[in-house]
């Protein structure tokens, strides 16, 4: 009962992070527009973040979405389901599912990320322009899960599989 409640905690915490994306996405182009000066500037302004202050979290948050994406592509190898990003891109009866576990299991990733993120932006830029927040927190939590999950069920899969030691084959 409690691995159901701790479920629903983590689908409704994914689902507060998806609001604040859309919110802040759609709150930046009211703000500054999407225009070709606009994308140049977030370029420079996105160039420029590993090296400033708070570039931690260049390290902290990778790293945390490999975490997570060890523990999903384990237990992906461990219930015989394809690997994540080719179910993705293959398989639209499935899309959808697989995109809202990822999701789920980088929810807190992504929050942390927002957040340390507009508290640079504060800090350093002296203003916000939350469109970049959200790709800083898309391309340091959810683009390492994306790419590291199906890896790590291919590789669980294989270890789990393999025959015993001196076993000849």
């Amino acid at each position: 009962m409690a691995r159901a409640g701790e479920d629903r905690e983590h689908s409704t915490l994914a689902l507060i992070v998806a609001l604040i994306v859309l919110g802040l996405v759609l709150l930046g182009i009211v703000w500054y527009g999407v225009s070709s000066e606009v994308l140049q500037r977030q370029w420079q302004d996105l160039t420029g973040r590993p090296g400033g202050s708070m570039s931690f979290r260049f390290i902290l948050q990778p790293a945390m979405a490999v975490i997570a994406a060890i523990h999903d592509g384990v237990r992906d190898a461990q219930l015989g389901r394809s690997p994540y990003f080719w179910t993705i891109v293959s398989d639209p009866a499935k899309r959808a599912g697989r995109l809202r576990e990822g999701l789920v299991s980088t929810a807190r990733i992504m929050l942390l990320g927002i957040g340390m993120d507009v508290i640079y932006q504060l800090k350093q830029l002296g203003t916000l322009f939350p469109g970049e927040a959200v790709i800083i927190a898309l391309a340091l939590a959810f683009l390492p899960y994306l790419l590291l999950r199906g890896p790590v069920q291919r590789i669980a899969h294989w270890w789990l599989n393999r025959p015993p030691q001196g076993e000849t084959g």
